[in-house]
């Protein structure tokens, strides 16, 4: 009777452990089902409110709609900017037609235009106040005084050159020297410098002419903004280092605007500004949310992993692989929290902007367009959810290892290509005068754009250089066109070609799925055969979405 009982006993005990793992099998098979539902199908499962989702549309009005008002705000500005620098052009540069030869302005050929350019500046400068429409003044120190005009100029310190005889007689080292004159004095320039203004033009290398004036930006109270204040600094450049006949003359403006110190403005500008200041805080406390519940779902994912790992450990002495293990790695929502964090970067640079605390749209502008670039993105993440809209997100993950490589094996050729065209053609062609230019001009190529001229612009003065740019040019069109750009289309359509085939016939079960189907088969597979689906399916099991083999795996 006693054995009886000790029999029943440890059988009801077995039968407990046994209800207990299998219970904690249930519970972990129905998280992980919960973990990889879409957010509709977690709603129609327990009734919770997606509110990730709910978050993510919200910041995607409300960022694309903060960076329409910045973009509006900022052509603004950069109208402002290149129009006074076609003004300055206008009023400074004698002979200037409106449009500049290569990167410069004007050119002259002779000693008189020289001098008649140099002065010519000089006397504008004179009387800018009234010749300019705008309102544009002479910059002031902090005392209020005008600041000079400085003119330098940069010469040999001795040159002797007889082109006749082929002689000369050159000491390298530059010297400087510089004069500086207040626009009141402006009469008095070539009587009280003559001797500064004789200029020895086989010694002189350039002539900088710097300057400063004030300005106001006034069409942004169109747009019911405060006006700002902007310092111009005016450099006009003489350049003759070449020594070759030819003066080019450059003029070149640095703008800094700054908030305006004594300004009084009546109507709706201000009361503009502080509703566009409360539109950026209420975005910054959008992103902070989405931020935090993408940070929440990361925590919840990686303890999620560790309850599988430990429960695949402890029943079945197996490690999950690498594989499933990046199931629950999800870099959507490390794309959403770092485009959170430019978003809060951006508006809070774009309040300072508004409150004229802070002038500097570019920062601002590259924080919020690439936020606003990664949010858009982080929309594809969605539209996976959706069978037709999932082949092409799983192709572009499929395909992105071979394509990476690919382009490395490429882009090899094409910096070759790039440094011989460099080298060779770049004196004879203004497509490959410098690096960045040659590059850009072969991707133009290969994408069959502006072909003719290309060809047509190089100049054949040189038959050598001629039929070398013939054979560069078709041996680069032949083997990136037809060649590399063809096998590049190959690499995606065969990604996608298999995808179809795998989402047809299914796709190859790794050991999370068949948990999730309740299989209970988990053979050790030999090494070889390892490293063969490891290589073969490695990409495509990664890629493919858990709710998507399972058709359904809604939890009742």
């Amino acid at each position: 009777m006693e054995l009886l009982v000790r029999y029943l006993d440890r059988s009801n005990l077995n039968n407990s452990m046994l209800t207990s793992e299998v219970f904690k099998e249930e519970n972990l098979r129905d998280d992980l089902k919960y973990y990889f539902m879409s957010p509709c199908e977690k709603y129609r499962a327990r009734r919770h409110i997606p509110w990730k989702l709910v978050v993510q549309i919200l910041k995607i009005v409300m960022i694309t709609t903060q960076l329409i008002l910045f973009g509006l705000s900022n052509q603004l500005v950069v109208s402002y900017k290149e129009e006074n620098m076609m003004t300055l052009k206008n009023l400074l540069l004698k002979d200037y037609t409106g449009v500049d030869e290569d990167d410069y302005s004007v050119a002259v050929y002779t000693q008189q235009h020289v001098y008649d350019s140099l002065f010519y500046v000089l006397d504008q400068y004179s009387q800018l106040g009234r010749l300019s429409v705008g309102p544009l003044s002479y910059g002031e120190d902090e005392h209020g005084d005008v600041l000079p005009l400085i003119i330098c100029k940069e010469y040999y310190k001795r040159s002797s050159v007889e082109p006749s005889n082929e002689a000369y007689d050159i000491d390298a080292q530059l010297e400087t020297v510089c004069m500086s004159h207040d626009p009141k004095t402006a009469n008095q320039w070539k009587t009280q410098n003559s001797s500064f203004f004789d200029l020895d033009f086989y010694r002189l290398v350039d002539i900088k002419i710097t300057f400063q004036l004030s300005g106001i930006n006034l069409q942004t109270v169109r747009s019911r903004e405060l006006p700002d204040c902007y310092s111009f600094y005016i450099m006009i450049t003489f350049d003759n280092q070449c020594h070759s006949g030819k003066v080019n003359i450059f003029l070149d403006i640095d703008s800094q605007s700054c908030p305006c110190q004594d300004w009084k403005i009546s109507g709706t500008a201000q009361k503009n500004t502080h509703y566009l200041l409360v539109f950026d805080g209420f975005v910054i406390a959008v992103c902070l949310t989405s931020a935090v519940l993408c940070s929440r779902s990361i925590v919840l994912a990686v303890r999620l992993l560790q309850r599988f790992s430990r429960f695949f450990h402890e029943n079945y002495s197996r490690k999950v692989c690498d594989d499933d293990q990046n199931e629950f790695l999800n870099g959507w929502y490390v794309l959403v929290i770092v485009s959170d964090l430019l978003a809060i970067i951006g508006s809070i640079l774009k309040m300072e902007i508004q409150a004229k605390s802070l002038t500097n749209y570019d920062v601002c502008s590259i924080f919020l367009g690439t936020s606003t670039l990664l949010v858009w993105v982080g929309v594809i993440r969605y539209l996976g959810y959706f069978q037709k809209y999932n082949v092409l997100i799983l192709t572009m993950k499929a395909a992105f290892p071979k394509v990476l490589r690919f382009c490395c094996c490429a882009g090899m050729i094409y910096l070759g290509y790039t440094f011989c065209g460099w080298i060779v053609l770049g004196p004879y062609h203004e497509k490959f005068e410098g690096l960045s230019r040659v590059a850009e001009c072969l991707f133009s190529l290969l994408n069959g754009d502006d072909m003719f001229t290309t060809f047509a612009q190089l100049k054949d003065k040189n038959t050598l250089v001629w039929l070398f740019s013939r054979a560069y040019l078709y041996s680069f069109i032949s083997l990136f066109v037809y060649m590399v750009l063809s096998l590049f289309i190959a690499l995606i359509t065969d990604s996608y070609e298999t995808i179809k085939r795998f989402q047809r016939d299914g796709f190859p079960l790794t050991d999370l799925q068949k948990f999730l189907k309740e299989h209970k088969d988990f053979p050790v597979a030999e090494e070889s055969s390892q490293s063969d689906i490891h290589i073969r399916y490695s990409v495509l099991c990664c890629c493919q979405r858990i709710p998507e083999i399972d058709d359904v795996v809604l939890i009742s």
